[in-house]
């Protein structure tokens, strides 16, 4: 039988895998659309630095929510 406490954790991590496909499926976008632009260029050159920000900020969450999905499923 299971405790409260493992069907919060349960859910939780069932959460956070969400999560972290979202995450995923935002930083392939991002990376694609950080691509494209670069396939294109000088057209467009000045959106680098706003379409590079929003790629990285993609990865930087997707690394965290990642890190924390990896914490939540093998606990030291």
């Amino acid at each position: 039988m299971e405790t409260v406490f493992e069907k919060e954790t349960m859910s939780e991590l069932q959460e956070l895998k969400k999560r972290v496909r979202k995450l995923q499926s935002r930083a392939g976008n991002a990376k694609m659309e950080l691509h494209d632009l670069a396939e294109d260029l000088p057209v467009n050159w000045s959106e680098i630095m706003a379409v590079a920000k929003k790629t990285f900020q993609a990865f930087v969450e997707l690394d965290a929510a990642k890190r924390e999905l990896a914490a939540l499923e093998n606990p030291t």
